[in-house]
């Protein structure tokens, strides 16, 4: 960026204030009143899509809803909405025909109540990593995570939070994970160096993840009245097999829901429900999207409007202007993605956006190309499974009929990889310096 090209204090401030206005009426809000339930995040985009494009553009009326229409109607945001149709379809159905009951059960048999909190933790990590998104590994397992939260008396969000922390340990390791190969190209290495540098940091923090959550689930315990193991119909779990098992074999996560849906139609059909009804389920799960179908147009369109007036240009130039040494540079990369994931939502567009002046600090400063496209990834993983309007977790709070924020005091994967991810920076550092 030449002198030419800096945005002024002012100009900037004011292309970042839509996102200033969207966390003061949520997150702001929320926490002054004690309650996350209280300020819808529909209402709260609504406002800030309002002053974005009533305020912060430029040009008439029309030109500037057409910069919202279209962030909001890019082709990766539809893509998402089918995704959502299909998981709240298939959800809905699975659930009425008992198919949750039949896989809560069936886990039951197998692990004791107390191990049913880590033991969802590594099945999410196991997935994940195997299917390389953090999407598909919510689908498959949001619902069950509900269920078995209720079968265990612990609160639902607890185990969802478990669920998306599991997911982004996959989405972050994973080889054919879009983030892992965002990142190695941007930073032009191979993704065998990027794995062996990740692993460094993300295994220490799934180990205290995982160990937390063996003592946390030790205290809930109590069977789920009504859910008999013994009465369980084994062949209803083979939806949720064929989910995992085609999600494991790397199928588009589109084709895997619409599969699981054939499947539980042909079931219900078996148990005795006709097609109508059957209809009806996927209608109601349908209709329970609507909510987050809203809510990801408008925070599509609302974070358009922000880059479109230089707000991501300006974070960029901004916390670049000051790096000292090879451990700010480090620092810096990972707050650069970071907030500018902050600012989309999005963890494989932030990489992209901040891949290039990455690439430029790390030769600057000595960084190894691994290094930095492992910080990249990380750090662009942890904000994505903290925000609560992000994809994932509003898919997975949609499927456990939760609120997006719910999950947040139980999140203990991002935030230990926040600490995994500090730590490697300060000590790398103290390491050149000796």
């Amino acid at each position: 960026m030449t002198h030419t090209d800096l945005i002024p204090s002012r100009r900037g401030w004011l292309a970042l204030s839509p996102m200033i206005v969207f966390l003061t009426l949520y997150v702001a809000v929320s926490a002054m009143i004690g309650d996350f339930y209280k300020m819808p995040i529909a209402v709260a985009l609504t406002a800030a899509s309002a002053w974005g494009i009533g305020v912060v553009m430029r040009g008439s009326l029309s030109d500037r809803i057409g910069v919202f229409s279209r962030a909001a109607g890019h082709s990766d945001i539809l893509y998402m909405i089918w995704i959502f149709v299909l998981a709240g379809a298939f959800a809905s159905m699975a659930k009425e025909i008992g198919a949750v009951d039949a896989t809560v059960a069936l886990t039951l048999r197998v692990f004791p109540p107390q191990m049913l909190l880590p033991g969802m933790f590594l099945a999410a990590c196991f997935i994940s990593l195997s299917v390389g998104t953090s999407v598909g590994t919510v689908v498959a397992l949001a619902p069950l995570a509900a269920e078995m939260a209720g079968a265990a008396g612990a609160p639902t969000a607890m185990y969802v939070a478990a669920v998306i922390g599991g997911a982004f340990f996959g989405d972050n390791l994973s080889f054919i994970s879009d983030t892992t190969i965002a990142a190695t190209r941007t930073q032009g290495c191979r993704m065998d160096e990027k794995f062996r540098a990740n692993i460094r940091i993300v295994a220490p923090a799934a180990l205290v993840s995982f160990i937390a959550y063996v003592f946390i689930g030790s205290d809930f315990t109590t069977a789920m009245p009504g859910l008999s193991p013994a009465a369980a119909t084994p062949w209803l779990i083979a939806p949720y097999l064929l989910i995992i098992a085609l999600a494991v074999a790397g199928i588009n996560v589109a084709i895997v829901l619409s599969a699981g849906i054939a499947a539980t139609f042909a079931l219900g059909l078996a148990g005795g429900h006709d097609a109508l009804t059957l209809c009806g389920y996927m209608g109601a799960g349908i209709d329970s999207m609507g909510n987050l179908i809203i809510i990801t147009l408008m925070a599509a369109g609302l974070l358009g409007v922000i880059k479109s007036a230089g707000g991501i240009d300006y974070l960029l130039q901004r916390l670049t202007a000051r790096i000292s040494g090879a451990r700010g540079a480090q620092a810096c990369v990972a707050a650069l993605v970071g907030i500018v994931n902050l600012c989309t939502a999005n963890n494989t567009v932030a990489i992209i956006t901040t891949g290039a002046i990455s690439r430029d600090i790390a030769h600057t400063y000595g960084i190894t190309p691994r290094k930095t496209a492992s910080l990249l990834d990380t750090a662009s993983c942890i904000v994505q499974a903290l925000i609560p309007y992000g994809a994932q977790t509003l898919l997975a709070t949609a499927l456990a009929g939760i609120s997006p924020a719910a999950p947040w005091p139980y999140m203990v994967y991002p935030w230990a990889l926040a600490v995994s991810v500090g730590i490697s920076v300060a000590w790398v550092r103290k390491k050149r310096e000796k």
